[in-house]
């Protein structure tokens, strides 16, 4: 029987070789990049308690091998590391890549409640206006002719017509702000950021949320269903099972390749995609 202190879990993992470990590996990129842990943590949205756990190659608080290569592989972009590299090793040394599973219950814990939407106030003050204009026309345009309709008196003289009262000009209601298009955005705007996403290799977990981070929508891509989300400054979505998402970006497919069962953080402006980035996806 040993005494002393408890091995740490990166002591307790047998070394395969003498390369530094993947936590190891992350926290030194993260200090070159001049990164503080708060500051991975709010570009990833993985929380701090998960990063400091990561960066000792404790991977028990992410919840599953699942989200581990999740959680490594976007800390990995986060500081400027090759993702792929640092996946392999994570499945090597835990046996292998999991299998794909069904969405929806992997990420039940990461659901939002939708927020209760306000009343558009304004939609009905406009449509309340356009009421009492359209019945101020109408009594107007209604009393001229029940004037000409009045009879005249046999030997009386003939009125003059009256002068023509001006009429109401209609007035035609605000445009309604539209929804979401479902179709192509080939020709997106270039005053806002455009998502897509279409669900087209089975189903996938969606959350979406505009720069204010409202909630844009939270729910389950059935397979051959797609979502389109606009902004005008950025979009952050979480994809559950992002190997199963095509996605599109301010007209631009993006050619990453995620895998099936992978959790993707991602965020969005009207700048994106950028230049080196489809310089990487042409390679």
């Amino acid at each position: 029987m040993s005494i002393g202190n408890a091995n740490s879990p990166e002591e307790e993992r047998p070394s395969t070789d003498d390369r530094p470990s993947i936590g190891h590996v992350l926290k030194q990129a993260r200090i070159r990049a001049g990164l503080t842990v708060d500051e991975v943590s709010g570009t990833t949205r993985v929380r701090i308690p998960i990063v400091h756990a990561i960066e000792q190659d404790d991977f028990s608080r992410c919840g599953g091998d699942v989200y581990a290569r999740g959680h490594v592989r976007t800390l990995a972009r986060a500081v400027g590391l090759d993702p792929e590299e640092l996946v392999e090793r994570f499945d090597a040394d835990h046996g292998g890549r999991p299998a794909p599973t069904s969405a929806a219950p992997m990420f039940e814990a990461e659901r939002i409640r939708p927020e209760r939407r306000n009343p558009n106030w304004t939609a009905a003050m406009v449509a309340a206006i356009v009421a009492v204009i359209g019945f101020v026309g109408f009594t107007l345009l209604g009393g001229t002719d029940a004037d000409r309709a009045q009879p005249v008196a046999e030997g009386s003289a003939s009125p003059q017509p009256a002068a023509p009262k001006p009429s109401a000009k209609p007035v035609a209601p605000a445009a309604e702000k539209p929804d979401p298009s479902d179709s192509a955005i080939a020709a997106a705007p270039r005053d806002l950021v455009t998502v897509k996403l279409t669900a087209d290799g089975g189903e996938s977990w969606i959350s979406a949320k505009d720069h204010n981070g409202r909630l844009l929508f939270d729910g389950t891509l059935q397979e051959g269903d797609s979502k389109t989300f606009t902004d005008k400054e950025s979009i952050d979505l979480v994809l559950g099972n992002a190997g199963a998402v095509q996605l599109f970006v301010n007209g631009q497919q993006i050619k990453d390749e995620f895998q099936p069962g992978q959790v993707e953080r991602l965020t969005y402006t009207k700048d994106d995609p950028q230049p080196e980035e489809d310089a990487a996806q042409a390679g």
